[in-house]
């Protein structure tokens, strides 16, 4: 499947670089349309002025994690933004509420560009 190169892309997290490091990859397979926003304030605050394709978010930031990042997004946004959660915890039940919250799809850190296309291309296709 071609992925669309173009699609506006956010990439949130509070851990430069981690932001860096996505940004990278996501570089390396061609998007060229990439913010960042250190939190879940700024996301929501980016995501009210730009529509976006997908969020590429952390799990665990603060003031807002990515949970309640994306259950506002959820809640704002009827237009269903494609929602990627990043995290180092793979636990059963934060994958389950997640899923039940909205997600597309989730990342465990760490991860390559390979496995990113394959979550980028896998919730662009549905």
């Amino acid at each position: 499947m071609a992925l669309d190169v173009n699609m506006p892309i956010l990439v949130v997290d509070d851990y430069r670089t981690m932001i860096r490091i996505v940004r990278g990859l996501l570089t390396q397979l061609g998007f060229t349309d990439v913010d960042e926003a250190a939190n879940g304030e700024e996301a929501l605050a980016k995501l009210r002025e730009k529509d976006y394709g997908l969020v590429i978010s952390d799990w665990n930031m603060e003031p807002v994690n990515g949970m309640e990042l994306l259950r506002r997004v959820r809640a704002e946004r009827a237009d269903k933004t494609r929602f990627i959660m990043v995290t180092a915890e793979s636990k059963t039940d934060q994958v389950l509420a997640a899923r039940r919250a909205g997600v597309d799809n989730y990342i465990v850190k760490p991860f390559n560009a390979q496995t990113l296309r394959a979550k980028i291309e896998t919730v662009c296709a549905a």
